[in-house]
């Protein structure tokens, strides 16, 4: 009997276990649990990595960060804040015995604080209603710059009559004479520009240093602490040229600003090189084209011998940091859906160093990361990958290692589908596209699986082999998932970019379509149960792909353009949009303005189409989507309108407008899946 016993427990133990270690598919309500890494910020020294840990909290539907520290060597991981609030923005002194960052943890309003690690404690500098950003360490490690938004009084040309006392009036008018007067994630925007400001460790009042009517960028300081360095558009045209930045110096003693670029261009991005002699940056000579390949530069910091380093490299170099000895800098950049970090010496000399950065969007397969560099040349990154967000990473000299993996608590519990990379050859030139399969968990190949088209936005940006919370939940449901990068994406060169240059959409269609064919002769689709989506850009494309052919069962035009020229005029930026995407106002090319414009097809639309866009959307206004719900319906299209309450273009303002979007097109695709 006691054989028995023991034989049914050890049986009960073992099943038990069995069940504890069967893995379920991913669920929607799993983005509440899912964690990143952003900001790496090495220690000059390279014995030490501050970065930002990103959670959610599934009660109060809000997004928090904290800084941790961890060695090298991956060990002693430990937080350095903690709690429910905004840690962000880490940047080391340069003696490595400080840490200056971002954050709410005292209240709602974002401060800058420094951290002494003798101490182990923390100091509030600023206690100011706008909050600080773009913070800078002078070299004797006791002051800082930064900038930060000053309001300005409103001008106004109205002469409203005061009410008399104790009467309740609605608000007065709101008077606008700026061109851009409302920014999508921001608002309406507040009379006032983002200045330069100074300040000591010992705190006190902050000291406005800038005092244009103009915004100023991130400043960095001189060697000898006696000026700054910066980027702005300061030219008297900005309005109508917002593009034209140039690299500017301010005398601390004197307030003088010396502009020390002049080429017509964006130039931004400075940072000193290690003996305070030259300045690298980054920028390109503007011809107005949708896409345009940013270069990086070096020049004296009197703003002689400016050289193009990357002038071989057909890709955008960003992020520049100096390397030790200051004989070549360190960049990024993006090729073939991958985020890298490169080399480049005085001479121009290019080695690339390191791959897979990326897992910064959690969302969508954008595949964008970050680094950071220490004086002994060791790099700390955000590495990415189909399998999990951003975790941080470190190279050495040729040795890569992986030091934190937040996200393997869920994935004990949770499977996810499988990435597999696919290039295919578009059918209107036999150009080769690159793009992503992602097959649902415990795929069989000899099933048939209803299919996703996904597309992205931009039209300018790059998807790549990055997890995707939205596409993972769209494989977790039972979908094979296409994502890819047609043309117009960058990372493939500035030709590649250009080729939908002032034609917009047009034969990207033949791109996408080219790589629903390719998917499908693997033979495992469903080609009854096709289904298209995609956001922004990507909705563009969606809402052309149902004006042009009907072979999907059903579609999700998210947050989409849908009429040109009332996008142009109505959107955040027009003058951008006019300039570079058409090169002409809607009433001097209203017949290219109209030809672009997927409501030029609605007559054609017999697919089922769900519009879903943020109500504060102000980079494609939901007034696009309402027109084309409007068409769809005097169509006799079946159709619906989804308004996600308070959201701006991510959708990203709380995290449950992520979940929510990725609810709806499921919820939208299911109802017509397998339906006859």
């Amino acid at each position: 009997m006691k054989k028995v016993l023991v034989f049914l427990f050890l049986s009960f133990g073992l099943y038990s276990l069995t069940i504890a270690q069967q893995k379920t598919n991913l669920e929607l309500t799993d983005l509440f649990d899912l964690e990143y890494v952003t900001s790496p910020s090495i220690s000059p020294d390279g014995s030490k990595i501050v970065y930002v840990r990103n959670f959610k909290d599934i009660m109060t539907d809000q997004d928090y960060s904290n800084l941790w520290i961890v060695n090298m060597d991956g060990t002693q991981n430990r937080p350095i804040t903690q709690g429910n609030q905004r840690d962000y923005a880490p940047v080391w002194s340069h003696d490595g015995s400080k840490l200056a960052f971002l954050s709410n943890q005292q209240d709602d309003k974002v401060k800058l604080f420094v951290h002494y690690f003798d101490t182990n404690s923390s100091v509030a500098l600023t206690n100011s209603a706008t909050p600080p950003s773009a913070v800078s360490w002078s070299y004797d490690n006791q002051h800082l710059a930064f900038t930060q938004f000053v309001p300005a009084k409103a001008n106004s040309l109205l002469k409203i009559p005061s009410k008399p006392q104790s009467a309740e009036w609605n608000a007065p008018p709101i008077f606008i004479d700026e061109m851009v007067y409302r920014r999508d994630g921001g608002g309406y925007v507040s009379p006032g520009y983002r200045q330069i400001f100074t300040i000591g460790l010992s705190g006190g009042t902050a000291r406005q240093r800038t005092f244009d009517d103009q915004n100023h960028g991130s400043p960095i300081w001189s060697a000898d602490g006696q000026s700054l360095f910066f980027s702005a558009n300061l030219h008297e045209n900005s309005e109508l040229e917002p593009a034209n930045s140039e690299i500017y110096q301010l005398d601390l003693a004197s307030g003088k600003i010396t502009a020390l670029t002049s080429r017509f261009g964006p130039d931004s991005g400075p940072t000193l090189s290690p003996d305070g002699k030259m300045i690298a940056y980054t920028g390109f000579d503007d011809s107005f084209q949708g896409y345009q390949v940013t270069h990086l530069y070096v020049m004296n910091t009197d703003g002689t011998g400016i050289k193009n380093l990357t002038e071989s490299l057909d890709r955008d170099a960003g992020n520049p940091q100096w390397d030790a000895n200051g004989q070549g800098i360190y960049f990024q950049y993006d090729e073939f859906g991958d985020t890298k970090v490169a080399h480049v010496s005085l001479n121009g000399k290019i080695r690339t160093l390191v791959e897979g950065l990326g897992g910064l969007d959690l969302g969508r397969p954008y595949n964008s990361g970050t680094y950071s560099v220490s004086t002994n040349n060791r790099i700390a990154y955000t590495l990415g990958g189909p399998e999990h967000p951003a975790d941080l990473a470190v190279w050495n000299g040729g040795n890569t290692s992986r030091l934190t993996a937040l996200n393997d608590d869920v994935f004990s519990y949770r499977k996810i589908g499988k990435t597999e990379e696919i290039w295919w050859e578009s059918s209107f030139d036999g150009r080769k596209i690159q793009g992503w399969i992602v097959t649902p968990p415990d795929f069989d190949p000899n099933k048939k699986y209803p299919f996703i088209l996904e597309i992205h936005g931009g039209p300018f940006a790059m998807y790549g082999s990055s997890f995707a919370y939205e596409i993972q939940a769209y494989a977790a449901a039972g979908y094979v998932v296409l994502y890819t990068n047609p043309r117009g994406s960058t990372g493939y060169g500035q030709e590649f970019g250009n080729l939908i240059h002032h034609d917009y959409p047009n034969h990207d269609y033949e791109d996408l379509m080219s790589g629903v064919d390719a998917v499908i002769e693997k033979g495992y689709i469903d080609t009854e149960n096709l289904f298209v989506t995609g956001g922004s850009g990507g909705g563009v494309l969606t809402a052309w792909i149902v004006g042009k052919t009907d072979r999907f069962k059903a579609a999700v035009v998210a947050k989409p353009v849908i009429n040109w020229t009332s996008f142009v005029l109505h959107a955040d930026n027009p003058v951008f949009f006019t300039k570079y995407w058409f090169g002409a106002k809607p009433w001097e090319d209203i017949e290219n303005y109209w030809r672009r414009s997927p409501l030029s097809l609605v007559g054609n639309v017999t697919t089922p189409t769900m519009l879903l866009t943020g109500e504060r959307d102000f980079r494609t206004p939901i007034s696009e989507s309402e027109q084309y719900y409007a068409a769809l319906k005097l169509q006799g299209v079946e159709s619906a309108m989804v308004r996600i309450p308070n959201a701006s273009h991510g959708l990203v303002n709380r995290p449950s407008m992520l979940m929510s979007k990725s609810a709806a097109i499921l919820s939208w695709f299911n109802h017509y899946r397998d339906q006859k």
